[in-house]
């Protein structure tokens, strides 16, 4: 059943992979007052007409900042709240070095309060000038329907900085930090629970070497009483990404007609998201020697330069590189069966980030029909779609991009920059937009599967993909998962365990098919544990040919068992454990058990930590039965 492997068969059509932290050794780290910042977002793109400079935000009463439809722009200036009696509950290390903030302070009272939104870095108020928060305009396709304006209703951005030994840049942003004008109906908040699950799961990604978003600290905020399902505590968790923008920021400026402020919004990303238009994908190889298409009326053959396929103008490769990341994000998500679980237009990122982090899960046992989402009835946002929702969200983006892209090399043509493609030359440009987007289709799913053919070798100790892997290995590991209910992660970790001196016969083989399984033995319908031993021991057989092909006669245990382990965690934060983690934080007052977790989350590869064995052991172990396959709410 090819269908399970990452549904690699049913996408309609199917950035660059995360890589581990870099070394920052070179550079000792900044206070965050003298952490380099920049406010390049807000300079290169409109601001809401209702607040045009940060003084007209900034000396409006905060309890006036209310919802409004925000037009013409795509942010508003605005602070944040402030908070109260805080506690800082936790600080990811590694996001402090990737950062460049210096090691200790984490500890100082100006960090405490600018992660909590009190204290503003970069802005002078008796002046009322210098660099000031923003929240976002963006609007979105929410479970396929079109839900209008949403952008940041609680979460406002501080400003850029560019970590001076990596030259990367980020954007830090407090998620809980109070109303904006695009908070709709609900309070700005967000509540512990969620923000406890946010804080872990952008870090546990990042570690997995999967793109995602980041989180720098989370705050407790003891007497903010939020209502949600119950009345909950609240919470900021100051995090930061490469770029928050999302497809849904194209989706609200296409649906209010605002053409001129999509090219503006192209050009700001391509040239100061992404290392410029120069950077972007090459034409196309199917374009040589094509048959050019139509131009738009009114643009003269004589100013096109270039060989035939001129068409894929820097507005398709732009289109192309915001593909390609997200074709390689997703596949990553089914190699490591982590599932978003609202994968909404204003949930996919335009740099290819997992991003905003809701009802969220790592796979127990493998069920390609499996979301987190109890509200998502239709399987919508399950593990198995992922891939043709992200598709189906790349297709929405290519509307709203559809046409400067098939305005060809005329993109650029005066006449058409001003007013847009003549009426009688809009049949031939959708036309060329359209034959464009589904060729990229094929380009997502090229990306997809070279990335989750890649990822899956490295997962089960190979080297060198072979066609036949993709059924004789992917397809029939996966059927004799979702068969025998085995644990997805479980399953790659403890393969990375074994010796393939000791499958050298069948009697072996049917011995160790037995570390697959649960402590409760065999579970699954009519499934018996001698049919369940023959179907592994069967597998394990192919697969320890398949080592000798690309190890060696001997299969180099040790290198390859090391190597395995690199890329298959041993810890990983499933529901259960953040369940109980959150009710160890929030009912029983642990502190430091979020520590604990987060270092395990950060080093997931490890065997041992260094604190309680036996914890340990229970976090990284058989998930209870009773707790496998949990779900939660969108409320957060």
């Amino acid at each position: 059943m090819v269908s399970h492997v990452a549904t690699s068969s049913n996408a309609q059509q199917p950035s660059s992979s995360a890589s581990a932290p870099s070394d920052t050794s070179s550079h000792p780290g900044s206070t965050l007052a003298d952490l380099p910042k920049s406010w390049t977002f807000t300079s290169r793109l409109p601001a809401d007409p209702k607040f045009p400079t940060p003084a007209d935000s900034h000396k409006t009463p905060r309890d006036e900042i209310r919802p409004w439809q925000v037009k013409g722009a795509l942010f508003t200036w605005v602070r944040p709240e402030g908070a109260k009696d805080l506690e800082l509950l936790g600080v990811s290390p590694t996001s402090m070095r990737d950062l460049g903030i210096k090691e200790g302070e984490e500890k100082t009272e100006e960090f405490r309060q600018t992660v909590a939104g009190n204290r503003l870095l970069g802005w002078d108020a008796e002046k009322g000038e210098g660099g000031y928060p923003w929240a976002q305009c963006y609007g979105g396709w929410q479970f396929g329907s079109w839900a209008g304006q949403l952008g940041d209703g609680r979460a406002i951005s501080l400003f850029e900085t560019t970590n001076p030994s990596t030259r990367k840049r980020y954007e830090l942003q407090l998620k809980g930090a109070g109303l904006t004008p695009y908070s709709r109906f609900a309070d700005g908040k967000a509540v512990l629970r969620s923000s406890i699950r946010e804080f872990v799961v952008s870090e546990a990604l990042n570690a997995l070497r999967i793109p995602t978003t980041r989180a720098l600290s989370l705050t407790l905020l003891p007497h903010e009483k939020v209502r949600r399902e119950t009345i909950e505590p609240g919470a900021i968790v100051a995090r930061f990404a490469e770029s928050w923008l999302r497809i849904g920021t194209f989706d609200i400026l296409r649906a209010r007609g605002d053409r001129d402020l999509i090219r503006k919004l192209c050009t700001y990303i391509a040239e100061d998201v992404f290392d410029g238009w120069e950077s972007l994908p090459a034409r196309n190889p199917a374009d040589d020697g094509r048959t050019p298409s139509p131009l738009p009326t009114g643009v003269d053959k004589d100013t096109i330069q270039g060989p035939p396929g001129f068409e894929e103008n820097r507005f398709t490769r732009l289109y192309r590189e915001i593909v390609r990341r997200n074709a390689k994000t997703v596949a990553a998500w089914q190699a490591y069966a982590f599932t978003n679980g609202v994968l909404n237009t204003d949930n996919t990122s335009i740099y290819g980030l997992s991003i905003d982090f809701g009802p969220f899960a790592f796979l127990d046992n493998f069920d390609p029909q499996y979301t987190p989402n109890h509200d998502d009835a239709m399987l919508r946002y399950c593990y198995q779609k992922q891939p043709t929702i992200i598709w189906w969200n790349l297709v929405r983006l290519g509307e709203s991009l559809g046409e400067l892209i098939g305005a060809g090399p005329g993109v650029d043509v005066e006449e058409f920059v001003e007013k847009g493609v003549r009426q009688e030359a809009a049949d031939e440009l959708v036309s060329r937009a359209e034959e464009l987007i589904t060729r990229v289709g094929e380009e997502f799913k090229a990306v997809f599967l070279e990335e989750y053919k890649r990822l899956m070798i490295s997962r089960l100790g190979l080297k060198v993909f072979q066609e036949s892997d993709f059924e004789s290995l992917f397809s029939e590991m996966l059927d004799t998962m979702e068969a025998l209910e085995l644990d997805f992660n479980h399953f790659f970790r403890r393969l990375s365990h074994l010796s393939v001196l000791d499958l050298e016969t069948s009697e072996q083989r049917l011995e160790k098919a037995g570390v697959f399984f649960h402590r409760e033995g065999v579970t699954g319908l009519q499934n018996t544990d001698e049919a369940a031993r023959k179907r592994v021991a069967e597998w394990l057989d192919r697969w320890r040919t398949r080592v000798y092909e690309d190890w060696g006669p001997d299969g180099n245990d040790t290198a390859r068992q090391e190597a395995m382990k690199s890329v298959n965690p041993k810890f990983i934060p499933r529901s259960w454990v953040l369940d109980e983690l959150i009710k160890r934080v929030e009912k029983d007052g642990e502190r430091e058990i979020l520590d604990r977790v987060m270092d395990m989350a950060l080093r997931p590869f490890e065997e041992r930590w260094g604190w309680d064995e036996a914890e340990e052991e229970r976090f990284c172990g058989d998930v209870p039965r009773e707790s496998r396959a949990m779900q939660c709410s969108c409320s957060s």
